[in-house]
C-alpha cells in the first residue's frame, strides 16, 4: 500500500509528470482515489453524487489506451476530478445544492467543465456547496453539511466547502472552486490550503441568463499549493465569445515560472479596516505571522487605510448581490411549491431586491465605482493589499452562520464575511493562502490583493509566501489515513 500513500501525497503538478511518463496508469490512480474516498469521505461528506467505480475505471483505461497511442490530452489527462455542484456537468447530478434540482441531470457540461474536460479529466461526481452557493456554510438540504478537515464538527466554510475539504482531506489532486463572496478564499483559510479568486472576466462565466451587469462572480482554482493552483487557472482561463466581458488571452501565461524576486515589494496591511470590522479573537495575531513571512521574503509590510466610506459600500455590495439573486431565483421564487424548497436566506435576497428601483441600483453601481477608484489610489502607493481571509474561525457545522463576532451582533447571514467583498467589489485578483493555527488546532489565512488583471503577479507572490511558509503548516489532518 505504499504507492498509494506517495500517490495521493503528490501535488498535482507532479502526478501529471508521473502519468504523462507512464511512471503510473491511469487506472492504478483512479483506484486509489476511489478507495481513499470510500474510506474518507464518510468523515467529511465533500464528496457527493461520486459515480460507479466500474463507469470510471473504464474511462480511466481509455485514458491509457490513448497514451498508449500517443495522444496525451493535457496536464489533468487521467485525474480524478470533482466539479463544485454548482457547475452543469453532462450526464452527473447537478443540485446547485437545492431539492428542486435533486434530481437534475444536465445534457451538456457548462464551459468551465468543457475546458477541464478538455485537458483530460476524468469527472468522477461533484462536491457539496450551499443551496445556490448562498452563504459561507456548506450545508443543504438534499446532501447535509460538509465537515471541516481539521475538525469534523466544524463548517468547512463555503460555498465552495466541498472542494476545499476533499482538498485537504487528499481525495483530489486538484478542483474547482467559485466565489462572489469569498466562495474560495473562506474555505481554503478554514481548510489550511489555497484559493485564488481570479481577476473579473479572467475566467470566463457563460451559464446565466444576464452576461453584462452582473459581475461580481467568478469560478477559479484550488488546491493544496500555489503552482496546482496556476496550473488550474491556465486551463479555466481565456477568452471565449459567450462570455462577452471576458479577457482576451488563452490562459497560457500561467503554467510559466512562478520564481520572483519580492524585495521591495510594498504590501498595505488593511487589518480590521481601523475597526469597521468585528473579528474574532486569535485572527489578527496569526495574520501577524503571516506579515512577518512576507517581510521575511523582502516584502516592506505597512498599515493602510481604504479611504471609502464602508456603511454605504456594505449597502452597495447588498443590493447588488440582492438583484442578482433575485433576477437568477424568481422562477422558483414565483412558483409557490417551489418556493418551499427555498431556504430563508434565499427569500431574504430575493424579496429584498424585487423591492429595489432601478435608481438604488444604478446608486449601488455608483458607490462600487467610486470604491474601486480609492483602491486605485492605494494601489498607487501599495503593490498589494494585505486582509484576513475570513474573521471567525471554523465554527459548529451544525449552525448556519455566526450571529456574533466579539460580542458584536451580526445583521445578516453573510455579515460575518463582509471581509471578502473589497476583492469582490474591485473585479481586483485575490489569493487566499493559509497563515496558520490557533491553539484549538483551527487553520486561517490571509488575503492577498492584487492590482486589476495582474493575476500572475499575486501567484508569485503567493508562491514566494508558500515556500516561505512551509514546515509552518506542514502536518496532515487529524483524522485522515491513507492506507485500510
Amino acid at each position: 500500500m505504499r504507492d498509494e500513500v506517495n500517490i495521493l501525497l503528490l501535488n498535482a503538478f507532479e502526478l501529471s509528470a508521473m502519468i504523462k511518463n507512464k511512471a503510473i496508469t491511469c487506472r492504478r490512480v483512479m483506484e486509489i482515489y476511489l478507495d481513499h474516498i470510500d474510506r474518507t469521505n464518510p468523515l467529511v461528506n465533500a464528496i457527493i453524487s461520486l459515480r460507479s467505480r466500474e463507469a470510471l475505471l473504464a474511462e480511466a483505461d481509455e485514458k491509457d489506451l490513448a497514451l498508449q497511442r500517443g495522444d496525451y490530452q493535457g496536464w489533468l489527462h487521467g485525474f480524478p476530478f470533482a466539479v463544485k455542484d454548482l457547475a452543469f456537468t453532462k450526464g452527473v447530478t447537478t443540485t446547485l445544492g437545492c431539492a428542486a434540482f435533486a434530481d437534475n441531470i444536465p445534457s451538456k457540461d457548462s464551459l468551465i467543465v468543457e475546458r477541464i474536460k478538455s485537458q483530460g479529466a476524468i469527472v468522477i461526481g461533484k462536491t457539496n456547496t450551499p443551496e445556490f452557493g448562498l452563504g459561507s456554510q456548506t450545508y443543504n438540504s438534499v446532501f447535509g453539511a460538509t465537515a471541516n478537515a481539521w475538525n469534523h464538527q466544524l463548517t468547512a466554510g463555503g460555498s465552495s466547502g466541498g472542494t476545499a475539504s476533499a482538498l485537504a482531506m487528499y481525495m483530489l489532486p486538484v478542483a474547482d472552486g467559485s466565489d462572489m463572496m469569498g466562495s474560495l478564499r473562506n474555505p481554503a483559510a478554514f481548510n489550511n490550503i489555497y484559493g485564488f479568486r481570479p481577476s473579473q472576466g479572467r475566467v470566463p462565466l457563460s451559464e446565466t441568463s444576464e452576461l453584462y451587469f452582473n459581475q461580481m462572480a467568478t469560478e477559479g482554482p484550488m488546491g493544496r499549493c500555489v503552482q496546482d493552483v496556476a496550473l488550474l487557472l491556465a486551463t479555466q482561463a481565456g477568452r471565449d465569445n459567450r462570455a462577452p466581458l471576458s479577457l482576451e488571452g488563452d490562459g497560457a501565461e500561467f503554467t510559466g515560472t512562478l520564481e520572483s524576486d519580492c524585495h521591495g515589494l510594498k504590501v498595505g496591511w488593511l487589518g480590521d479596516l481601523d475597526g469597521h470590522l468585528s473579528i474574532e479573537e486569535g485572527v489578527l495575531p496569526l495574520c501577524g505571522n503571516a506579515l512577518s513571512t512576507l517581510s521575511a521574503i523582502g516584502c516592506h509590510v505597512t498599515n493602510a487605510s481604504l479611504d471609502s466610506d464602508l456603511t454605504q459600500v456594505w449597502q452597495a455590495w447588498c443590493q447588488l448581490r440582492q438583484a442578482s439573486v433575485a433576477h437568477a431565483l424568481l422562477p422558483l421564487y414565483s412558483d409557490s411549491e417551489k418556493r418551499k424548497l427555498l431556504k430563508p436566506e434565499a427569500i431574504w435576497e430575493i424579496e429584498n431586491g424585487l423591492s429595489l428601483s432601478a435608481g438604488q441600483l444604478m446608486q449601488a453601481a455608483s458607490v462600487r465605482t467610486d470604491f474601486y477608484r480609492a483602491m486605485l489610489s492605494l494601489f498607487a502607493e501599495f503593490d498589494y493589499l494585505v486582509l484576513p481571509a475570513a474573521q471567525v474561525f471554523p465554527f459548529d457545522k451544525a449552525i448556519h452562520w455566526p450571529t456574533q463576532i466579539a460580542g458584536k451582533k451580526m445583521d445578516t447571514y453573510h455579515r460575518w464575511m463582509e471581509v471578502t467583498i473589497y476583492g469582490s467589489l474591485s473585479g481586483c485578483p485575490v489569493a487566499s493562502v493559509p497563515a496558520g493555527f490557533n491553539d484549538a488546532g483551527l487553520p486561517t489565512g490571509i488575503q492577498i490583493i492584487g492590482k486589476p488583471q495582474c493575476d500572475m503577479d499575486v501567484l508569485r507572490l503567493a508562491y514566494a509566501y508558500e515556500r516561505a511558509w512551509q514546515g509552518k503548516s506542514s502536518t496532515l489532518p487529524p483524522t485522515i489515513q491513507f492506507v485500510a
